[in-house]
């Protein structure tokens, strides 16, 4: 076979490449090939076609052999190169592409550096992004806190630019929000001082609304968190937390601000210390009970007075207040609002309990006919707590008849012996006061409770005027034990 022959000074060879070969493949191979013919004196430019025997061709084709087989192998290791190459080109790829988490890392950083620049327009845009990238992602808050962006923000609260003061304070407040350790941390760095320092500061006679809206709605979410709220009911927060609720509700400018003080001055109730600077403001418990008609407030007033009434301080302050019983006995008859009327009777129940005066107060103010009518048409916890409030008072009814009874007759009545054959009759309402005490109040309850439905009914008043409609009703409740107790 003859492999390869000169034609016109130029060497051809027979090959038949394999159909998935490179064209770059062959031209390495035959550049090998020729070469090693060249070395071996076979093949010369100059000379014409030769022909050559079978026999001579045989080491020229074992070198061919060689020459290709080595050509393949090479070809072998640089395409491995090639892979091997191409494979830590996709590794370093894949590195220098970050993640999310990674860019958002790089975000917040940017934006704690831009804060902690000290430049005014850089800490008020770092400021500003810090309110949006908190509003509704608790991972942010997190991560902005521990990069440290709390610091800058409570110092540009000592800044002299309303807009730097607002955007900082909504940026804290975001930051807070369900992040107990956060709020302890704002509360460490200054904070509260520096808000009534604002509100304080005597270059403006009056503070901004919204400055003052932007400092309540941070005092409403610092005093959730328990450990805050020793710390902010003794800086004097109480006081300014009372004059914008006053305010407020005198302009009835923001409903927002008034909802945010009841809240922040209710959850500084729960620690019984912060009681006394709230009863000791000027007239802040009259102010409660005088708006408590307002139906849009009223639940988070009742709230904070059955705080208040907690303390012996408390109680004494709501009974020494003008009509107090008598706005806290009407309100239970407010059907619509049963949550008012679990809590004005929780208040009505602890103060009768606690204090005589109280009862003889409430009983004055009418509270008996609203009681009745709670222990059938009030709710669960309204019936219990109803019952209870009765129960107490008539025991203290039966305490006073019978301290009556006995002063009038000189010495206590004994039962009779057994046995004894002394035939003279004992009248029974004088051997059980109690009795006594119970259907006056049956009667007197009955009857006011009457004139109410009478007077919701739109009634003649002749209608209550029936003896024996009065008879057959006290008659039916003649024995304590047909009370609701």
């Amino acid at each position: 076979m003859k492999m390869a022959k000169l034609h016109q000074n130029e060497l051809v060879l027979d090959h038949t490449p394999a159909g998935d070969g490179s064209f770059n493949l062959w031209s390495s191979c035959r550049r090998k090939i020729i070469d090693a013919m060249r070395c071996s004196g076979g093949i010369s430019r100059n000379q014409k076609s030769i022909k050559s025997p079978a026999v001579a061709d045989i080491p020229k084709l074992e070198e061919a052999k060689t020459s290709i087989s080595e050509c393949r192998s090479d070809s072998t290791i640089k395409s491995n190169g090639n892979h091997k190459g191409s494979e830590k080109l996709s590794t370093l790829m894949r590195m220098s592409e970050t993640s999310p988490e990674e860019e958002q890392r790089v975000k917040l950083k940017e934006v704690v550096r831009r804060l902690q620049s000290g430049g005014d327009g850089d800490a008020l845009g770092g400021a500003r992004e810090v309110r949006e990238l908190t509003k509704d992602d608790s991972q942010s808050r997190t991560n902005l806190a521990l990069l440290g962006a709390i610091p800058p923000l409570v110092a540009m609260l000592d800044s002299d630019d309303l807009h730097s003061q607002i955007s900082a304070l909504y940026a804290l407040l975001n930051l807070g929000i369900g992040n107990d350790l956060n709020k302890s941390a704002i509360v460490e760095a200054g904070a509260v001082h520096k808000m009534l320092d604002l509100i304080e500061s005597p270059i403006q006679d009056s503070p901004n609304p919204d400055l003052s809206a932007a400092i309540v709605a941070n005092f409403l979410g610092l005093t959730a968190l328990d450990s805050n709220k020793s710390i902010i009911g003794a800086s004097g927060a109480i006081s300014f937390l009372i004059k914008t609720l006053k305010t407020s509700t005198k302009s009835n400018s923001n409903s927002q601000v008034i909802q945010d003080c009841l809240r922040a001055l209710y959850n500084l109730s729960i620690l019984p210390s912060n009681v006394t600077p709230m009863i000791e403001s000027e007239e802040f418990i009259s102010f409660l009970l005088s708006r408590i008609r307002d139906t849009e407030i009223s639940d988070r007033i009742l709230s904070i007075l059955t705080n208040i009434i907690s303390t012996p301080e408390g109680r004494r302050a709501v009974s020494t207040t003008h009509d107090a019983f008598s706005i806290l006995v009407d309100v239970l008859n407010w059907m619509d609002l049963p949550n008012c009327q679990e809590k004005a009777t929780y208040i009505l129940m602890v103060m009768a309990h606690k204090s005589h005066s109280d009862r003889q107060a409430m009983v004055e103010a009418g509270i008996m006919s609203s009681l009745l009518e709670l222990t059938l048409l009030g709710s669960t916890l309204a019936q219990k707590r109803s019952s209870r409030i009765l129960e107490i008072l008539r025991i203290n009814k039966g305490k006073q008849v019978s301290e009556n009874y006995k002063g009038r007759a000189g010495a206590a009545i004994s039962a009779p012996l057994c046995g004894s054959t002394d035939t003279e009759s004992v009248d029974s309402s004088n051997s059980f006061p109690n009795n006594i005490a119970v259907k006056q109040l049956v009667e007197q309850s009955l009857q006011n409770n009457m004139r109410r439905i009478v007077k919701r009914a739109n009634l003649t008043q002749d209608f209550i005027a029936s003896e024996h409609l009065k008879s057959s009703c006290v008659s039916s409740f003649s024995s304590s034990k047909s009370l609701p107790f």
